[in-house]
């Protein structure tokens, strides 16, 4: 019985092609939008965990003045570190993979008749373990450059093109604004973080440079960067952070801290669940198309039924069962429905993998969404077509053959 309602289901189908096809385009729309909302929401959520875990492996970031929520209220009060805090946290704190002082500016790079706008930033060489960052070429600060603060350089990628075009960067002299600094190593690109930052786009100096020929303070250090060795939890490694800095800084029981210390991973669960329930949203308003192309089936089934009332009154007056029409017209319903959820399927990957390459996000393919999405569509053929099969079912076979 099955079978032959199906054979008829696809008989009619076949038999008015374009209806048919302008029926199941809105079941169509639907499983293509949710597959596809759900797949890019997906690689984005990627993406931005990807580019953010490019800052740095388990970091930590240690800053003065109170971690305020809200817009900023002007410049912070605190009093900054000193290099005695670094040594401090790295001596007493064991769980620690490295640290290093971190003071940041932007600065003008001069080489021959090119000048380039850039980022510089004072560090140790245990920046490069904080940031997972390799050199490509040329070698890392030695310790006497560290500790007499020689006018020597890191460079990025990005600053290299732009700066000394396709010449092999090390052992030149650039000038950062009023001195000469000699490059000895080319960082390794990491291309662009989060929010578009070019990460490539950076001098780095021994931080005693940075002090006395840029900043033009010794003591006062503004950051400091921390990695934490693998499985260790940062939870812990903050909180002895937190009470050793304390006590450094003479802050009484009950006062607030004049410090704060962010890690890297609440910023990536942040953004993570609200890319994802972005994603949760798009999907669901994606979902509604579906919904819509449940009445176009709906509507169309109804107009199926009265085209064919003298065909339903003489299969019901040669002995046909109410329940045989009823499973002919609600099969019908839901191949229409499946057969748009299969060409739905279709385009959503198809659109998922064009927009992923234009967008150079992840493609994650997720199998529980398409068949969730192609489920749906059948839930929602069989749905919307029972009223119609069930009117058709109900009809009297008499005014059915008397119906013109």
């Amino acid at each position: 019985m099955f079978f032959n309602a199906l054979t008829l289901a696809l008989r009619t189908i076949r038999r008015n092609l374009m209806r048919s096809f302008l029926t199941i385009l809105g079941i169509v729309i639907g499983v293509a939008s949710v597959i596809a909302m759900v797949m890019l929401g997906e690689g984005a959520t990627a993406y931005v965990t990807n580019n953010i875990t490019k800052l740095g492996s388990n970091m930590l970031t240690i800053s003065p003045g109170q971690d305020r929520k809200g817009p900023p209220q002007g410049a912070s009060s605190a009093r900054a570190f000193s290099i005695q805090d670094v040594e401090a946290i790295k001596r007493e704190i064991p769980s620690l993979k490295a640290i290093t002082p971190s003071l940041s500016q932007s600065i003008t790079a001069v080489y021959g008749n090119e000048n380039y706008s850039t980022s510089i930033y004072g560090v140790n060489n245990e920046y490069l373990i904080v940031k997972d960052w390799a050199l490509s070429k040329g070698r890392a600060f030695s310790q006497s450059e560290l500790a007499s603060g020689k006018a020597v350089c890191i460079i990025g990628e990005t600053v290299r093109k732009e700066l000394l075009h396709s010449q092999d960067s090390i052992n030149l002299n650039i000038r950062l604004e009023k001195f000469s600094c000699q490059v000895i190593g080319l960082l390794e690109s990491k291309g662009a973080a989060a929010f578009g930052m070019d990460q490539d786009d950076v001098i780095i100096v021994p931080y005693k440079l940075f002090q006395r020929r840029i900043s033009g303070n010794k003591k006062d250090i503004p950051s400091i960067l921390v990695s934490v060795k693998d499985g260790v939890s940062t939870t812990q490694v903050q909180s002895d952070i937190k009470m050793l800095l304390r006590e450094r800084r003479h802050i009484k029981e009950g006062k607030e801290d004049d410090f704060h210390i962010r890690d890297m991973k609440d910023i990536i669960e942040t953004l993570s669940s609200t890319t994802k329930m972005l994603t949760l949203l798009l999907g669901a308003v994606a979902a509604i198309s579906l919904i819509v192309g449940g009445i176009g089936i709906m509507n169309i089934m109804l107009v199926s039924v009265t085209e064919r009332t003298r065909e339903i009154g003489i299969r019901l007056a040669i002995g046909a069962l109410e329940r045989e029409v009823l499973l002919q017209f609600l099969v019908e319903s839901v191949v229409l429905s499946s057969i748009g959820g299969i060409i739905g399927i279709i385009l959503g990957l198809g659109i998922t993998i064009v927009a992923t390459l234009l967008f150079s996000i992840p493609l994650i393919f997720n199998q529980n969404i398409i068949v969730i999405a192609f489920f749906f569509s059948m839930v929602v053929g069989m749905v919307f077509g029972y009223f119609p099969a069930r009117k058709a079912a109900k009809m009297n076979p008499i005014d059915a053959l008397r119906y013109e």
